[in-house]
């Protein structure tokens, strides 16, 4: 039996995923603690761990992160980089600290870091103890055959356009300057060297990646690091309460789609007005999730063919869907895939852009290209991809890639060869399937 920290981010799209991997490590025998913030206590200790609770680290309600963080809360490529700045890099000093301080308790054995909870990997390194990554996000890990990660471009073709991705990953290093000051300060402040890793390396260890998604979701290069493993998607965990109308719904006959904006940002005018505005007029039924358990209304008039929850059991709900409507939050475009649902994302800010590009290139669904759409775009991209069979047949074809994983058990085999070897754990094949 192995001692494992969890380290993760206090949002439910971070947490959620990673307490599927601690409820697979308890399963396997394996004492778990979980470092995250305190509303997710309870959700913790539901999983069989024991919770440790920010207190160095500034602790925060992801629904208002204004109130612990007033530098934040601006929109577009501004609020994004003050967002990773302050909300995931310069916590990592309150995080080394409170890890620390826990390792010196009661130490563990290794530590596995949500990609975006940076003090993890820095903690880590400080202790010298082995540590993997869990990415709950896309991959971003910088590659000489595509874009700059996070942007919603399409991998270049051609000598023209491999000099044009060359160009934006300068840019990119420029326009990503206060971030990169930002690490190398946070890296000095917990006793790192601030030269040693890069903030472009900073969520991914160096000994062992576990990877949410598949390979044939991302675009294939010829670098990704050897101890990057795709593990597929955690399937949603059965149970949950039912709403009263949801009998009713799903037994119409009428296409069945689901509108969601996940559980950050989620003011409904930005996409489930204009979502249910558009499917009102169609011959179809909606189920439509605020983003917040209890809050099962709306601030405006919702159509006769739509009904709304705060929160719906995936598990019952994904296996009936005809096509999902969604701001492209990774943990609800991943559970659509895997059950062979096509996608209409409208991706804001953050990584989902570039999760909505992911999408659009892999056949099985259609990009907005806003987090703003207007109805009319909603009912648009709505009747094509129910009526166009290509969507789902892509959607499908990736839902077979996603069966041929076993998330829990490959997470707990990969990490119990890292405890055994306490070296990078390498993949036979590279993720596309070459030797």
């Amino acid at each position: 039996m192995a001692d494992v920290l969890v380290a993760v981010m206090p949002f439910a799209g971070h947490v959620t995923p990673a307490l599927r991997a601690v409820e697979a490590l308890v399963a396997a025998g394996h004492s778990v603690r979980v470092y995250t913030g305190a509303a997710y206590a309870s959700a913790v200790d539901a999983a069989g761990a024991l919770p440790v609770v920010w207190r160095a680290a500034p602790d925060f309600d992801e629904h208002d992160l204004p109130a612990t963080f007033p530098q934040v809360g601006r929109r577009g490529p501004r609020g994004v980089l003050a967002n990773l700045e302050h909300v995931f890099i310069r916590t990592g000093v309150g995080q080394v600290e409170d890890l620390v301080e826990e390792f010196g308790r009661r130490p563990w054995d290794v530590l596995v870091s949500d990609s975006l909870c940076f003090g993890g990997g820095h903690a880590a390194e400080r202790l010298r103890t082995p540590w993997a990554t869990l990415s709950v996000v896309p991959l971003v890990i910088p590659s000489r055959d595509l874009p700059p990660p996070g942007l919603p471009i399409a991998p270049a073709r051609g000598r023209l356009g491999r000099i044009r991705d060359a160009a934006l990953r300068g840019a990119f290093t420029v326009l990503t300057r206060p971030l990169a000051r930002a690490y190398r300060e946070t890296r000095q402040a917990v006793g790192l060297d601030p030269g040693a890793r890069t903030v472009v390396d900073a969520g991914f260890s160096p000994f062992l990646v576990l990877a949410l998604g598949v390979a044939d979701l991302e675009p294939p290069r010829s670098d990704l690091p050897p101890q990057v493993h795709f593990v597929g998607a955690f399937p949603p965990k059965p149970g949950g309460p039912l709403p009263p109308w949801w009998d009713e719904a799903l037994t119409s006959g009428r296409p069945l789609v689901h509108v969601t904006q996940g559980t950050l940002n989620i003011d409904p005018a930005d996409l489930l007005r204009p979502a249910l505005t558009a499917l009102g007029s169609r011959e179809v039924t909606v189920a439509a999730t605020t983003g917040l358990p209890g809050r099962d209304a709306l601030p405006f008039p919702v159509p006769a063919n739509a009904h709304v929850a705060g929160r719906l059991p995936y598990a019952a709900l994904l296996p009936r869907l005809d096509a999902m409507v969604t701001n492209g939050g990774w943990g609800g475009v991943l559970a659509a895939l895997a059950h062979g649902v096509p996608l209409v994302v409208a991706g804001g800010d953050l990584d989902k852009p570039a999760i909505a590009a992911l999408v659009a290139r892999s056949g099985a669904g259609i990009d907005l290209r806003t987090g703003h759409p207007s109805s009319d775009a909603v009912g648009r991209a709505v009747d094509q991809v129910l009526a166009e069979p290509r969507y789902r047949h892509a959607a499908g074809r990736l839902a077979g890639a996603f069966a041929a994983h076993d998330p829990g058990a490959e997470v707990v085999a990969l990490l119990e060869r890292l405890l055994r070897t306490r070296q990078a754990v390498r993949r036979e094949r590279d993720a596309w399937g070459r030797d």
